[in-house]
């Protein structure tokens, strides 16, 4: 899932027409993935395999518009399935199989026509599409794809719950001012479809300043509305919701260094909740094969409400664990993480990596106690520029079972999680 939900939001082309005003592009991203998990997580016993795929395919372009500036814009569709006995937690049944539009959107950049902005110093899109606030952190995407599992099948998005088939909100208007250097900012609405996340309505804002040490952040996020015939009781105080967070990120003008953290206050009718994060990371760039070490503490209190965060710029962030992210949970609620991740690069075009979660329930452990530790170990090899592969294998190992307080069916033995990720990006 790291790969491809980075690539869904990325502009994946192949180039149909283009002169010096115009260009016309095919889209075209195929994802396949052949997953197992000795356990499960849903009540049932015996574990899973199954298999996910989907097909994004579309048109996208821009169009100049002289000193007037650009307009720019995509239709893409999505097509997935799930086959097999489906995921671990239930999410699937492996008989999903839909077919979707999932971009469809305008929008216009200024160019040069206000100078005091900078080189497109607004850009205002409308549709629908993936919107995205810092590094994801609150808002990420509308990616939950479940399936015919929950609720009886009401709040089936067509599966390909794994890799995300599905990531676009389905009403938006985005307005960005600024650039991306030095004070911008961005206003934004948009209104989900997706019972998974009680087809919420929100409008935020953010203001940032950016310099070569990196960029400090103020996030604002308003709950308009919210269908409570889907809404669990968290999702349920979204009408009327506020959110504030102060973020950054960046090299703090250390050579081979990356830092970043957010501190998010949730005001709801049942009172505050506070969400948290510190990462530092440091690249060995004269070391054999440049590996990387990061580390990251978060902190969700216990009735902290995830939005719509998801997985953002690799394994980790912020589905964290591949079996706890996906499967077991926690869910980003009412939970510590200590995460300490490694990767290195020994050839062009490979990465090797490993990743190390530790999580503490923090509040009602007789209810549910969710203590487990997590390692994952994979690798990407970019074989072209048209093929992408990622084998992995995660071991879980939860402090209790479903037995005794746990989620874990058939005790709190190391699951052994395996999957073989295939990507197809133009």
């Amino acid at each position: 899932m790291a790969i491809t939900a980075t690539l869904a939001g990325q502009s994946h082309a192949y180039e149909l027409y283009a002169d010096d005003d115009t260009q016309l592009n095919a889209d075209l991203l195929a994802v396949f993935g052949m997953m197992n998990s000795r356990k499960n997580y849903d009540g049932t016993t015996g574990g899973s395999t199954w298999r996910e795929g989907f097909i994004k395919y579309g048109l996208s372009g821009q169009q100049g518009l002289g000193s007037a500036g650009s307009l720019y814009g995509a239709f893409n569709l999505v097509s997935s399935g799930t086959w097999g006995d489906g995921d671990p937690a239930g999410n699937t049944l492996g008989t999903e199989r839909t077919s979707k539009i999932e971009d469809a959107y305008l929008g216009w950049r200024s160019g040069d026509l206000f100078p005091v902005l900078g080189k497109d110093g607004v850009d205002f899109s409308a549709g629908r599409q993936v919107v995205k606030l810092g590094r994801g952190f609150l808002i990420n995407d509308d990616g939950p794809n479940l399936g015919k599992g929950p609720a009886d099948g009401a709040l089936n998005r067509g599966g390909a719950y794994y890799i995300a088939a599905r990531h676009a909100f389905d009403r938006t208007a985005v307005l960005r001012l600024g650039g991306e250097d030095g004070v911008h900012g961005s206003l934004v609405w948009l209104k989900s479809d997706n019972r998974a996340q009680a087809e919420t309505e929100l409008a935020a804002g953010t203001l940032d300043y950016t310099s070569y040490a990196g960029t400090l952040g103020l996030t604002w996020v308003h709950g308009l509305d919210v269908n409570q015939r889907w809404a669990t009781p968290i999702q349920s105080e979204r009408d009327n919701l506020n959110v504030y967070s102060i973020r950054g990120e960046g090299s703090a003008g250390i050579e081979n260094a990356n830092f970043a953290f957010e501190y998010a206050w949730q005001d709801v009718d049942t009172g505050v909740e506070k969400a948290w994060y510190a990462e530092a990371g440091y690249t060995f760039a004269d070391a054999p094969w440049s590996p990387n070490l990061t580390y990251r503490y978060t902190r969700y209190s216990g009735g902290w409400d995830s939005l719509f965060t998801g997985l953002s710029s690799g394994y980790g962030t912020w589905v964290q664990g591949e079996v706890a992210g996906n499967y077991a949970g926690p869910f980003n609620s009412n939970t510590g993480i200590h995460h300490v991740a490694l990767k290195a690069s020994p050839m062009e075009g490979v990465t090797l990596g490993a990743l190390y979660f530790d999580y503490s329930t923090l509040h009602d452990r007789d209810t549910l106690n969710l203590d487990a530790r997590e390692l994952d170990l994979y690798a990407e090899w970019a074989v072209s520029d048209h093929l992408i592969i990622s084998p992995l294998v995660g071991l879980y190992q939860p402090k209790k079972s479903a037995d005794n307080g746990g989620n874990q069916v058939g005790g709190n033995g190391t699951n052994v999680y395996s999957q073989l990720m295939v990507i197809v990006p133009f």
